[in-house]
């Protein structure tokens, strides 16, 4: 299994969206990249995400990240539906320079590659949200979500 970190404006819908994705094998909501080591206090340069483990052999990171396509702005700094400030910029942070050379990859062969603002980035930090928001829309189906019910519902298992 890998693991890669997907930041796409709240969590709830990011994380609700990918686990349901084929070669998806776990998913945990969290924060990356930020300056200080717990969920006490600001969020501290802070991004929202969803720590997502995968199979590689039943799902690249290029193909997770056309499904992350559906769900994101891509142009949007900052901002994802009513979603608005730095936590919640979108990027896909990894461990592995493999991930990020794939992910910018994918990104450079868009025709639009020149006004997309998704970071692609090593991951510094990561610390685990608290146990409320994990798997939020699965316990509270009526939460807030940016990603329209069609597209999070499209992938079900």
């Amino acid at each position: 299994m890998e693991v890669v970190y997907f930041a796409g404006g709240c969590l709830w819908g990011v994380q609700a969206f990918i686990k349901t994705l084929p070669g998806v094998t776990l998913t945990e909501a969290g924060r990356a990249n930020g300056t200080s080591h717990t969920l006490n206090g600001d969020y501290d340069g802070y991004a929202e995400c969803v720590k997502t483990e995968f199979d590689p052999t039943v799902v690249s990171l290029s193909e997770l990240m056309g499904y992350f396509f559906e769900i994101i702005d891509p142009y949007s700094l900052n901002k994802q539906g009513q979603d608005v400030g730095e936590k919640y910029r979108t990027g896909v942070y990894s461990e592995k320079p493999e991930h990020l050379k794939e992910a910018k990859v994918f990104l450079n062969k868009r025709n639009d590659y020149d006004r997309i603002v998704v970071e692609v980035l090593p991951l510094t930090n990561y610390v685990r949200s608290a146990e409320e928001h994990q798997d939020r829309l699965t316990r509270c189906p009526d939460d807030y979500c940016h990603i329209p019910e069609e597209i999070l519902s499209k992938y079900k298992r």
